[in-house]
């Protein structure tokens, strides 16, 4: 697991399923693994159940992001498009909503960055996300994560063109 004095990353736990088929049927946030037909909770039993937790494998990874002290889930941080060669990956993360702007997302973020670049050993890491998004914006500024991009009319959301800012975090020697 990895950890800090407030939260713990962990693999997604059956114990998760009602929490996870919430998140991933919210048609709000479709646009964010690419979704367009809802997840039943077959489909998401599975994906815990068959997961071979090998990012080297899978090419992702996600954590469950819990309170410490509370074991209550607080969201989520994805390792995605995961390249050993290129020595690269993206992220993603979800906070539920009652648990927005405390602070879980940076602390979370910080503890996934550490262990890409300490552990996996990669290179540099990205994100996209949307230029409204103004809070995750910032959230990955403040990691020194640099806008290295702009996707115009990358999403379409609820009948508009969104652009998409791609920004990247490269470790220092």
């Amino acid at each position: 697991m990895l950890e800090n004095d407030k939260i713990v990353l962990r693999a997604p736990e059956l114990t998760d399923l009602d929490l996870l088929f919430n998140w991933e049927n919210q048609t709000k946030l479709w646009y964010l693994s690419n979704t367009l037909l809802p997840f039943s909770r077959f489909d998401l039993e599975q994906f815990i159940l068959q997961g071979n937790h090998d990012i080297y494998a899978d090419k992702q990874f996600r954590y469950m992001i819990t309170h410490k002290s509370t074991n209550e889930v607080i969201g989520c941080i994805d390792i995605f498009d995961f390249d050993a060669h290129n020595e690269r990956a993206g992220l993603g993360i979800l906070i539920d909503e009652k648990y927005r702007n405390k602070g879980w997302a940076s602390e979370s973020l910080e503890l996934i960055i550490n262990y890409a670049f300490n552990y996996l050993k990669l290179h540099q890491l990205y994100c996209n996300i949307l230029s409204s998004n103004k809070e995750s914006l910032n959230l990955f500024k403040k990691k020194h994560f640099s806008e290295i991009g702009v996707k115009r009319d990358w999403v379409f959301i609820e009948s508009k063109y969104h652009d998409e800012i791609l920004l990247q975090l490269i470790r220092k020697n």
